[in-house]
């Protein structure tokens, strides 16, 4: 009799990994992990290797600073989208505006905000000054941040100092001098703390740099510089985004580096097979002999020369296509020629294919991966707002203005704050700058005294009257304030206040009506006529 196999309980089930009986075959183990299909044809070649990021960019930082500098060099395109970057960014230079911790330092809100004023005037004058602020005497403080943001695309990293010298005919011995970062010594010494040229103590704060300098006669030499003076004032400036643990900075530009050449390979080979559409090949069909076929080719003139010369048709031919190697260029400056073919010959025009039917929408990709990659949009990157619509463009600006605002933040800012601290204090101490309890005080609250906000262009806008229309409206409903309008168009709440207090003046001594004051009140009256209506009638 055949045996009837029972059926186990659950609590007496095998494991699912367990062969059944009699099968053979091992069922499926459930699982749940990451990456579950990692072992196709897809990931299975894809392991990079997980190191740290001080040396991923201690590796890759040179070759990508070249390749960089080499696209600024000979690509249109990136060196605008590069010039896009640094007008979104820096503009004409980021504007000062101090907000210091009066309270900290006893000064009240009438005096803070004299105070203000005339710090913002008397750096304007220092900052406007190539001779005051350069130490070469070639840029403005704004052509400054310019050129340092431009080092931060290239290189990823702004590199410079900040030296006190004082010449005839300058009034301030705070200067900057820029470098390109490639003056950092790409060495890493772990016995003295030294990762990519950059000394660091046991808590990885930067103590020193290691610099390459050039002499005539001793040539490229190893110095190290300080950080820090002997009063903890910062005198090299490193400025650089990137994970925690990194102390170098890598252009922005790397994850598209080969999208870059790719494009340039598409458009070598987009024109190259242009070209070759305008030559054709041509194949001629006989029973002939190739003597005669190449006989009928000829002009009466070149028959003559070849029956001088006394060698065959397919001698000539041979010779021909032999200097045709030796120098082989297109010459277009020869006119068309009608061969006469014998009977029972066909001559057959052979033309190229084109291979890059959809040269355009992979250009468009490419352009959009490079836009995107440096924070623009793909418009202000190429220029090309075909098919565009005010809700498009203003979706686009919302998305990527919040990365100019972060570039700011994080690193244009970063880079002029020690820089006005160090012209702010000379400035106390020379008493051109009153300050309560003089510089001892101002050392003792430097952080609150120096507190401040570097102001640029503001967001752009699709169109200015909806704009205006939402200020107003928002301003009607007393959720903003007249700072922030002035904000959002990159002014001052202050200079704004001022000037119209000089223009206010300036009507009243030729006798003008104030226009603002006007359609306040007609802005008045209307809300008033208009409650009036809106009351009931009063009853018998």
């Amino acid at each position: 009799m055949r045996s009837v196999p029972s059926i186990p309980r659950k609590r007496d089930a095998a494991p699912a990994d367990v062969a059944s009986a009699g099968s053979g075959i091992l069922a499926p183990t459930p699982r749940s992990e990451f990456m579950k299909g990692g072992r196709g044809i897809t990931m299975t070649g894809w392991r990079p290797a997980l190191r740290d990021t001080n040396d991923d960019v201690a590796s890759a930082w040179e070759q990508a600073a070249a390749r960089a500098t080499d696209l600024v060099h000979n690509s249109g395109w990136i060196s605008g989208m590069f010039d896009q970057a640094v007008a979104n960014t820096v503009g004409t230079g980021l504007r000062l505006r101090c907000m210091p911790e009066n309270e900290l330092f006893g000064m009240d809100e009438t005096s803070a905000q004299a105070w203000r004023k005339l710090v913002e005037q008397r750096f304007g004058l220092w900052a406007e000054n190539a001779v005051e602020c350069d130490i070469e005497g070639r840029r403005t403080f704004a052509a400054q941040q310019d050129a340092a943001f431009r080092s931060w695309l290239v290189t990823g990293e702004i590199l410079s100092e900040i030296p006190w010298r004082r010449r005839f005919g300058s009034r301030y011995g705070t200067k900057v001098r820029l470098l390109p970062p490639s003056r950092l010594h790409n060495v890493t010494d772990p016995y003295r703390r030294i990762v990519s040229g950059v000394q660091m103590d046991a808590d990885n704060f930067p103590i020193g740099y290691l610099a390459k300098r050039k002499d005539p006669l001793l040539g490229e030499y190893e110095v190290r510089v300080p950080a820090r003076d002997a009063y903890g004032r910062p005198k090299v400036l490193h400025v650089f985004m990137g994970l925690p643990g990194q102390v170098r900075g890598i252009t922005p530009l790397v994850p598209a580096l080969k999208v870059a050449k790719q494009f340039d390979q598409l458009a070598d080979a987009t024109l190259m097979t242009s070209l070759i559409q305008n030559v054709f090949a041509a194949a001629i069909t006989s029973d002939s002999p190739t003597d005669d076929i190449i006989q009928g080719l000829l002009s009466v003139q070149e028959q003559g020369k070849l029956a001088a010369t006394g060698i065959s048709p397919f001698e000539a031919w041979f010779e021909a296509q032999s200097g045709w190697y030796d120098g082989n260029s297109i010459d277009v400056g020869i006119g068309g020629r009608i061969a006469h073919m014998f009977p029972g010959q066909k001559m057959e025009f052979l033309s190229p294919e084109h291979p890059a039917t959809a040269y355009k929408d992979f250009s468009l990709h490419l352009m959009r991966e490079l836009a995107r990659c440096l924070g623009l949009t793909y418009s202000s990157a190429t220029g090309d707002h075909n098919g565009e619509t005010y809700t498009g463009v203003r979706m686009s600006v919302n998305d990527i203005f919040p990365i100019t605002l972060a570039r700011r933040k994080f690193i244009v800012s970063p880079w002029c704050q020690p820089i006005y601290e160090a012209w702010l204090e000379e400035e106390i101490e020379l008493g051109s700058i009153p300050f309560p309890g003089g510089l001892e005080a101002f050392l003792a609250n430097r952080s609150a005294a120096c507190r401040a906000v570097w102001q640029g262009a503001p967001k752009p806008q699709a169109d200015d009257l909806k704009t205006a229309k939402a200020h107003e409206t928002y301003r009607k409903m007393g959720v903003i304030t007249d700072e922030a309008i002035a904000n959002d168009l990159g002014l001052d709440i202050e200079d704004v206040y001022a000037q119209r207090a000089r223009e206010k003046q300036l009507r009243e001594v030729y006798g003008l009506p104030d226009e603002v004051e006007r359609e306040t009140a007609q802005a008045e009256r209307e809300a008033a006529a208009l409650a009036e209506d809106k009351e009931p009638p009063d009853g018998d």
